[in-house]
């Protein structure tokens, strides 16, 4: 689960990184931001950021 939320997370992150650069988003491919699949993805990407942010990686603690 956390190697799935990690790769959600990279991503979303390209995606800010090219929106921010070139204006361009990735859900545009799949019909842009009101698209169902798009929003899905994006739903996906934020429960990653959510679950990597609450379930610190086995022997690690939570940054403070």
């Amino acid at each position: 689960m956390n190697k799935l939320a990690y790769w959600l997370l990279v991503i979303g992150g390209l995606n800010w990184l090219l929106v921010g650069v070139l204006g361009w988003d990735i859900g545009q491919i799949f019909g842009g931001q009101d698209a169902f699949i798009s929003r899905i993805i994006y739903v996906l990407v934020g429960l990653s950021t959510i679950l990597m942010l609450v379930k610190p990686k086995k022997g690690e603690s939570m940054p403070k």
